[in-house]
């Protein structure tokens, strides 16, 4: 009927302006000077309609067809895509039946019930909703890793140029790698000065007077406060403490963290009969150590302790290897990346150039399997014809082997998406969960059925993000990861550290439960782009908070041991 026949032109309309836009974000040329010279249309995917809209933006900065959508749907809508159960569907319901037009609205009509009573949704649905909200905003305040830790990486560069200072460094949680930080913490030691101004005082006016800079907290003589602005309008708030040279190490030392391990190192000093404190180690009124953080644990009879472990979870008991932790420069190669053959925006080709680029022997090409539509997944003949191509392209391209692989949707019964005989073409196998992530039941396996199910199988090689989480946007599945660690080692089945900072999947605390069972990791980028590659060292902090060693890591073993590793589980 009609009503489906528009319902087809809009399923074809987004698909076009979805295809124009990963084109858009492929083309190396200036955009302006493609439009001025009327070469727009010649890009794959844009045509007359699209290229008006793009020379559209260009000249004013918007597009009309999109100002008149907008003014069609109430401000708040669009963000509550953002909690977790509420797909456009659903919010295009609650909309429609309930004239909800934001989180509140949200809230009044689930507390009335009205939600719950929507054909299709249901109290089980529902409940799975009000836990998205309460995680969306419980978790609405913290920054993630890969947010915080390029702007801290900038600003203490910037700090660093200033004339007089010697050193930064950045300390807190971050610098212990946490997964989500609260805010920056930033220390400079700063040379002596001759002037009337302390030298501190005056690399922190011009520190709280730096562009991007949106409001000033404090401008003491040895610390200051901003705020920074962050995409979306959240706020952030950077710290910088000037330190005197003979105190810089325990600064730093103190500065970092956690309070809990703090805690345990100034009863190790009191046990001594010492002091510890931000300015130093002190014996009676001499202080015995303070320039340099190593001296600190030197002095107490200590290893000097990464700062990824420092959070009282067994590194004072002898109980992780200090020396041993695996570094990106242990890394050789990436078993997960995607290609344009499904979602990704770069060639196999490009992929393989830009890891030679960072030195890697190897990487596994893993694109969509046919379930993943909207990725794009790949249909059986699809790739079996992507297979070729990557093989072909193993043996043009000089200096790095790669390997075919495939991610492979875990289906809601257990089984996977591509039959046997597909996935034995493949080099490796990671099998992922990407939709269906509620707990189960009518006739589906919950994640962690789905899971075993999947290890099961003598194809898989890798489980993907396993708890499927997206920081600060979606919670973890519901799963018993004990039972998956203790499978993972009885079948031979690597887990993986998914490096995305969206992700960080497993986390910190499943790495060391993995770890403890036996299971050897692979810490992957998952990248869709060339330029993603270079995320995998926050995979690696993930994977050093764990206390994951390189001899623990699948893509830190050479190519012929590798291979080995994955052909074992096949035998």
């Amino acid at each position: 009927d009609a009503g489906d026949g528009r319902q087809a032109a809009d399923v074809f309309r987004v698909n076009s302006y979805r295809r124009a836009a990963r084109t858009l974000g492929e083309v190396v040329q200036d955009l302006a000077v493609l439009a001025a010279e009327g070469r727009l249309i010649e890009l794959p995917g844009v045509g007359k309609g699209t290229a008006q809209r793009i020379q559209q933006f260009l000249d004013s900065g918007h597009i009309d067809v999109l100002d008149e959508l907008e003014a069609k749907l109430p401000a708040g809508l669009p963000a509550l895509l953002e909690i977790s159960g509420m797909g456009p569907k659903k919010v295009a319901l609650v909309h429609k039946r309930l004239r909800v037009g934001g989180l509140d609205d949200l809230k009044r009509v689930i507390e009335s019930g009205e939600m719950a009573a929507l054909p299709g949704l249901g109290a089980a649905s529902v409940k799975r909703i009000v836990s998205g909200i309460a995680f969306l905003e419980s978790s609405g305040d913290r920054t993630p890793l890969g947010v915080a830790l390029p702007i801290a990486q900038a600003l203490a560069a910037r700090v660093r140029s200033l004339r007089g200072v010697r050193q930064v460094e950045i300390a807190g949680s971050l610098r212990r790698g946490l997964e989500t930080i609260g805010d920056i913490d930033l220390l400079c030691e700063c040379g002596t000065a001759l002037a009337a101004v302390p030298l501190g005082e005056r690399v922190i006016k011009e520190f709280v007077a730096f562009d991007g800079v949106k409001r000033v907290l404090a401008a003491g003589p040895t610390k200051g406060s901003v705020i920074v602005e962050l995409d979306g309008g959240r706020e952030l708030q950077i710290d910088l403490l000037a330190v005197e040279a003979g105190a810089f190490g325990a600064a730093l030392q103190y500065f970092t963290g956690s309070k809990e391990h703090n805690v345990r190192l100034r009863e190790i000093a009191v046990a001594q009969k010492w002091r510890l404190n931000e300015y130093g180690l002190y014996a009676g009124k001499s202080r015995i150590a303070g320039s340099r953080e190593e001296d600190i644990y030197q002095k107490l009879g200590l290893s000097w302790i990464p700062p990824e472990l420092r959070e009282d979870r067994g590194e004072f008991d002898g109980d992780t290897n200090l020396a041993g932790l695996v570094t990106l420069e242990d890394i050789r190669g990436d078993l997960h990346m995607h290609t344009r053959a499904s979602d990704g925006r770069s060639t196999i080709s490009e992929m393989a150039k830009a890891a030679k680029a960072h030195g890697y022997e190897y990487i596994a090409i893993c694109d969509h399997s046919k379930a993943s539509v909207v990725a794009n997944g790949l249909s059986i003949a699809r790739m079996e014809q992507h297979i070729e191509d990557i093989r072909t392209a193993d043996k043009r391209i000089r200096g790095i082997a790669i390997l075919v692989g495939c991610e492979c949707d875990i289906m809601s019964d257990g089984s996977l998406d591509y039959p046997d005989d597909l996935l034995a073409r493949c080099d490796l196998v990671v099998a992922s969960i990407h939709s269906a992530m509620g707990p189960g039941g009518s006739g589906k396996l919950n994640p962690t059925e789905r899971t075993l199910a999947a290890m099961e199988n003598r194809y898989v090689s890798i489980i993907g993000h396993p708890t499927g989480r997206l920081l600060n946007r979606r919670a973890p599945m519901e799963l018993d990861m004990g039972v998956i660690v203790q499978a993972a080692a009885r079948t031979g089945t690597f887990l993986e550290i998914n490096a995305s900072w969206q992700r960080l999947d497993l986390k910190d605390l499943h790495v060391r439960q993995a770890l403890s069972a036996g299971v050897m990791l692979a810490i992957n980028t998952d990248s869709h782009h060339a330029d993603q590659l270079a995320g995998m060292h926050f995979g690696v902090i993930t994977a050093r908070r764990g206390g994951a060693g390189k001899e623990k890591v699948l893509n830190c073993l050479t190519l012929p041991a590798l291979r080995s590793r994955l052909s074992a589980k096949r035998q």
